[in-house]
């Protein structure tokens, strides 16, 4: 596969679905224009996150929007060619969950319910319960949400399933027991950037992280959208404020380079790791 241009977008995304919509279309026209096939968008771009991550409002909670409805379809259409990762809540029999669906033209190409749920989420959204990877137009993608890329199995997952890329959304905000004046400062801010470089670099894949800006209720939203290869370096970002971190990348070329000599996947000693005690 030739060299792709890889786009990861840090912006702020509010309650308003049909809002949203009309902002994601437009920002994938720019996008197109400059000739991106993958972007990724952050968690929660429809309809927006939470408040609270301690006591979050469970009687005001963010829209849900069908994974068959029409925002969906909307924004499918505009993509065209491109793949496009976007976040939202999805509503499946009464439960709701934190999802991510990747789509092209030709439709949905997976979907990802988050697993991993920090402090009060689980009071407004139900876990999912597994991670797998699936073929797109730029490659073979997993995806995870927020908290999801804390655990390193859940990466290495994906991974194992074939991913080279690994599309991690997030609505990640700064530290809510002990925020710094600036958000460079702030230790979540600090974490985020690890976990990125950290996911990528065990793995030797290409990870692409979004994430929100701005502010919902009581959580302050970090930015730092970014590029990382497969080294654990970062290719393009957009630090705290708005913005797209965008970046040309032969993924095929890059990861089998990583892999060339330390090949971390082949070189697993799965047998020393887990041990059944019962």
């Amino acid at each position: 596969m030739p060299p792709i241009r890889v786009a990861a977008l840090a912006a702020h995304f509010g309650r308003d679905v049909e809002r949203a919509v009309s902002k994601i279309v437009g920002i994938i026209e720019a996008a197109s224009r400059d000739n991106v096939d993958l972007l990724v968008l952050p968690d929660a771009s429809l309809g927006g996150y939470i408040g609270d991550l301690r006591a979050p409002d469970v009687d005001h909670l963010p829209p849900a929007v069908a994974i068959d409805g029409p925002e969906m379809a909307r924004i499918a259409e505009a993509a065209g060619p491109m793949t496009v990762c976007v976040g939202y809540t999805e509503d499946v029999d009464g439960q709701r969950y934190n999802a991510a669906a990747c789509l092209s033209g030709a439709g949905v190409l997976g979907v990802h319910r988050k697993v991993h749920q920090p402090a009060g989420e689980s009071l407004a959204y139900s876990a999912g319960d597994h991670f797998g990877a699936f073929d797109t137009p730029v490659g073979r993608i997993g995806m995870l949400i927020d908290y999801d890329k804390t655990f390193p199995e859940a990466a290495r997952t994906l991974v194992l399933d074939g991913a080279r890329i690994i599309a991690a959304l997030s609505a990640w905000p700064a530290s809510v027991t002990d925020r710094a004046s600036r958000l460079p400062n702030d230790r979540q801010s600090r974490l985020f950037d690890l976990y990125d470089a950290a996911r990528a670099a065990e793995n030797q894949v290409v990870l692409v992280s979004s994430n929100q800006t701005g502010v919902m209720g009581k959580l302050r939203f970090l930015g730092q959208a970014k590029v990382v290869g497969p080294g654990g370096e970062v290719l393009a970002k957009t630090w705290a404020k708005g913005g797209m971190a965008v970046c040309d990348i032969d993924i095929d070329a890059e990861v089998d380079r990583a892999r060339r000599v330390l090949h971390h996947l082949r070189e697993r000693r799965v047998d020393t790791y887990w041990r059944d005690e019962s």
